[in-house]
């Protein structure tokens, strides 16, 4: 590249910028051996960190937190660093606390993607996500975030990937990889245990060992494992009394000894707390300066901290801008090509969007045989671009509801839009129409959780009276998680679209109208009563005395439902199709394999008169001396398949699908035993059973 930017050099003899242009990826100049590039990536972090003076080390290990420059991290032109620029993830290229919008492609929610059940969906979320933000010229894009749901109510849930920590550790996995391979590094978040908005900055949370490892941290696990992600956010809340930012067993014993990581550690905003403790825990990078800027000089002028330990805070984050051609090859600004991206966020919607209830088949609609719709309530009018809070993008155009079905259904077929305010007003446009469709849900938001899972205001009672003027009701929700339904049994047809993004119009009417067959399955349990949430008392959530204790332990999501033996409104994996599916033949080894893995296969036929996806699941007993849930997720596909189709699928289970982590011990360890394999396609419809005999 040859396009000049501007980059930041400290003035060594005191705090003053200067600006000063710089040529990044030109050939190396002599006395710049770092830019050798037949060198290894961490070997070149530690020449130029060697060449760095304390000035300029002080100035690369916190963001600039300057209006103009927001989420930068200051360049050094003498010797050659550019400036590092981040964005905001999870739901696309973020803002990036600009003052100005940066436009990009409004993807669905995270947990519409995780919806799917699809590793090649997050495949395709993350090359969207990740080549954007290098349109922008920026480096680093804050995602995925992988915290499991405890709380249903939690304001973020929607940037999320569900309940379970299997299942959100392969899609986070499938996403980092196809962000990083377009030269942008991810960063997953929020570690750990950052499971709800409500004091989120200052809640303690009392979690044991085995808790944490086999529920909050899997999914990190994976992502550093598999997914070699280049750098990791810290999180606000403490964690056994200690902040995430500062908390020595999650960023040294776990993070960097137990998972054997190699990128950088990130503060969330203000999750700084200290200077010294910070650094020697193994935070590398924090956002804001007042911890991390003259606090740190100070510290290591007075002996307090080793400037050794700061040399190692550069380095792995130089070794990761190396490694992935940060120094070399700069990402040029370039358009994003909306028409093209726009048709990516369209499919993903449409593969996560989850069909509730179809009675009578009520849907799909039939273009020909509907002549009028009556589009009603809050979120009938606009495009559903996401949440709100840090994660929110600035879409490139949006499709309304109302222009989405008329571009599936055509100019035959009037549509009346009514925002639902006046629920008299609503049912009698309701009632002149061949079809109503109802539209409502939440805008969750970073920051705050939601009062209660019931939906705001006048929806519930809205639905109610739409229903009473129409028997062809269909209820839309756009949701950043579980709702209460009481009016669920005077509905024929409920859809789940969680939050659709820029493309909200065409994916909601694609799927109505039959033009996209429904396959998403639920990644949350939809509870019937507020009461039956795990985490039900203000011990557990929000917390007492500024402490939260998860005393639930294991028991989350839908292994709570299964250990209480509670039914849930709809259950985890749960999602229904136009289609329909049989599975047989289940093949499940006797004993592992030798290197401790067993392969599952089955096969799954559709068996109705529709193309269509399911996903193949695979659930896992313990025996009961390891004290597990009932059952857990330990494996997954999804299958498309044509009428009458029928094929052979397989999946294999990991060694640690039979482990378990021995507090006492400190490791995973395996309990001898039966264990009972079950497959289906909800965690509730499993009609297929094996054994397997660990020894």
């Amino acid at each position: 590249m040859k396009r000049s930017r501007l980059v930041i050099l400290a003035a060594l003899a005191g705090s003053s910028l200067v600006l000063a242009p710089m040529t990044p990826g030109s050939a190396a100049p002599s006395g710049r051996p770092w830019m050798n590039t037949s060198l290894p990536p961490a070997e070149r972090a530690k020449l130029l960190v060697h060449a760095m003076t304390l000035d300029e080390k002080v100035l690369e290990i916190h963001m600039l937190d300057t209006s103009t420059h927001p989420r930068e991290v200051a360049g050094v032109s003498r010797l050659g660093i550019p400036v590092f620029k981040i964005t905001n993830g999870p739901a696309g290229a973020g803002p990036g606390d600009s003052s100005s919008p940066q436009p990009a492609t409004a993807l669905p929610s995270a947990l519409a993607m995780s919806a799917t059940w699809d590793t090649a969906a997050a495949t395709s979320f993350g090359t969207i996500a990740g080549q954007e933000v290098a349109d922008r010229g920026e480096n680093l894009i804050e995602a995925p975030g992988v915290n499991v749901t405890r709380v249903p109510r939690n304001g973020r849930n929607f940037e999320y990937f569900g309940e379970d920590p299997y299942l959100s550790g392969q899609l986070s996995v499938a996403e980092v990889q196809a962000i990083q391979k377009r030269g942008v590094l991810a960063e997953v978040k929020h570690y750990a245990a950052n499971n709800q908005e409500a004091n989120r900055k200052t809640i303690n949370e009392i979690i044991d060992e085995r808790t944490l490892r086999e529920i909050y941290l899997p999914a990190f696990e994976a992502t550093v494992k598999q997914g070699d992600v280049a750098a990791v956010m810290c999180a606000y809340p403490s964690v056994n009394g200690q902040f995430g930012c500062q908390n020595t067993h999650l960023l040294s014993d776990v993070l960097r000894k137990d998972w054997g990581f190699q990128g950088f550690v990130q503060s969330d905003f203000t999750a700084t707390h200290s200077t010294v403790a910070a650094a020697l825990a193994g935070l590398d990078l924090s956002m804001k300066h007042d911890f991390y800027g003259d606090a740190t000089k100070a510290a290591v002028q007075s002996g307090q901290l080793a400037e050794s330990v700061v040399d190692q805070m550069l380095i792995r984050r130089f070794t990761e801008m190396f490694k992935w051609g940060i120094f070399d090859n700069p990402p040029p600004k370039k358009p994003i090509p909306a028409k093209a991206d726009g048709a990516v966020a369209r499919s993903i919607g449409e593969q996560g969007a989850v069909l509730l209830k179809n009675s009578n088949n009520q849907l799909p609609l039939s273009a020909s045989a509907v002549h009028s719709v009556a589009l009603i309530g809050p979120f009938a009018s606009a495009a559903h671009t996401g949440g709100s809070g840090s994660s929110a993008v600035t879409p490139l155009y949006t499709v309304t509801p109302a222009a989405g079905i008329k571009n599936v259904a055509g100019s035959g077929v009037s549509v009346t839009v009514n925002n639902g305010s006046d629920t008299s007003s609503a049912a009698s446009a309701a009632g002149k129409a061949d079809v109503a469709i109802v539209m409502v849900g939440n805008k969750d938001k970073e920051g705050s959780d939601r009062s209660s899972l019931s939906l705001s205001g006048n929806q519930n009672s809205l639905i109610s009276a739409v229903a009473a003027a129409n028997k062809h009701t269909i209820v839309v929700l756009k949701t950043g998680g579980p709702v209460l339904m009481p009016w669920l049994g005077s509905v024929p047809a409920v859809l789940e679209a969680w939050y659709p993004g820029e493309e909200d119009g065409n994916i909601v009417a694609d799927l109505l109208f039959g033009k996209a067959n429904p396959s998403g399955k639920l990644t949350m349990s939809f509870p019937r009563r507020e009461g039956d949430t795990p985490a039900n008392t203000s011990r557990q959530y929000p917390g007492v005395n500024g402490t939260v204790h998860y005393s639930e332990a294991l028991k989350v999501g839908y292994r709570w439902y299964d250990a209480q033996n509670v039914s849930p409104l709809f259950p985890f994996g749960f999602g229904l199709s136009y289609t329909s599916f049989s599975f047989a033949n289940l093949g499940v080894p006797s004993a592992p394999a030798a290197d401790g893995t067993v392969t599952v296969s089955v096969d799954v036929t559709n068996t109705g008169s529709r193309t269509g996806a399911d996903v193949v699941q695979v659930y896992v007993a313990a025996p009961t001396s390891a004290g597990e849930p009932p059952r857990q997720l330990k494996g997954f596909a999804k299958v498309s398949l044509s009428p009458g189709q029928t094929k052979r699928v397989s999946i294999t289970l990991q060694d640690r699908s039979f482990s378990v982590w021995s507090t006492s011990a400190g490791a995973w360890t395996v309990v001898p035993g039966h264990y009972a394999v079950s497959v289906g396609d909800s965690s509730r419809n499993l009609p297929l059973k094996g054994t397997v005999t660990v020894s």
